[in-house]
């Protein structure tokens, strides 16, 4: 699999030590350079990249004016490269797929791209399974249905029963049936369990195809509830409602999920 590459960055020093430091991924295909936001806008637009390396701070459209200028169209997953840690949150909520600070350090730079490897290789997966129901669904009708309902019982198995989390320098192995929330922020996930918070460097829509959807709920646009760890729930004004978790947690269900949640507490 080559992932075609976009570099974006008004300092040609950073392009070429990022360049160079591409070389040693044979997998990476450099496909444009861009100075500025402008010229990257219209080169996502005629490449379609897999990738970009997006400079935050450039001179007219900055690197987050790019992301906003693609909105009308499927973007690629951008890796952000500024030298200012303070735009990391701005960053994780602009959907990156990960946050490089100047000057590139090697071992992370790797660390991106095995993630980014990760998110095409889920979403070349599902494109290709929706061809196959797309012909299927007009060659074979029947056949459609075989696959859905295959793909219900392999999925039914391959929910994790321990999720790795590497934080504070330790490794924590954590049975998922311990788990009784999960908050995002960005690529990070903060994990509750009844006596421990861990933070794991991972997007929530990742997080949710690991776990079984008929225990793990989201209940609100950044929040994850491990339903079977829910003691009651409190209804609440303009028809939200609140769980209370085992450890005396109180997590409030927006609207919009709360049909989720009613299916599966009783």
């Amino acid at each position: 699999m080559t992932i075609r590459t976009i570099l974006v960055d008004d300092e040609p020093l950073a392009i070429q030590g990022l360049e160079l430091r591409l070389q040693a991924h044979e997998d990476v295909e450099i496909i444009d350079k861009c100075a500025n936001g402008r010229e990257a806008i219209r080169a996502i637009k005629t490449h379609k990249p897999d990738l970009v390396f997006l400079d935050i701070q450039m001179p007219g459209f900055d690197g987050f004016s790019v992301v906003q200028g693609l909105m009308e169209v499927e973007p690629p997953l951008f890796v952000f490269v500024t030298a200012y840690s303070d735009h990391a949150l701005k960053a994780f909520e602009a959907q990156a797929t990960d946050y490089l600070m100047k000057p590139v350090d090697e071992a992370r730079l790797a660390d991106t791209l095995d993630r980014v490897r990760q998110r095409l290789a889920e979403k070349r997966g599902v494109e290709e399974v929706d061809r196959l129901r797309e012909v299927l669904a007009e060659v074979a009708p029947d056949s459609v249905e075989d696959i859905v309902e295959g793909g219900d019982q392999v999925s039914a198995s391959r929910f994790e029963k321990l999720i790795n989390i590497k934080d504070r320098g330790q490794i924590f192995r954590v049975d998922v049936d311990t788990i009784e929330r999960i908050d995002a922020a960005g690529d990070y996930m903060c994990i509750y369990t009844g006596d421990n918070t861990l933070i794991l460097r991972e997007t929530m829509k990742d997080l949710e195809k690991r776990l079984d959807p008929r225990r793990f709920q989201r209940v609100h646009r950044s929040t994850i509830v491990n339903l079977d760890l829910v003691k009651e729930v409190k209804p609440h004004t303009n028809g939200e409602c609140f769980l209370v978790l085992g450890s005396g947690a109180q997590v409030k269900v927006s609207r919009s999920y709360r049909d989720v949640v009613a299916r599966f507490v009783h």
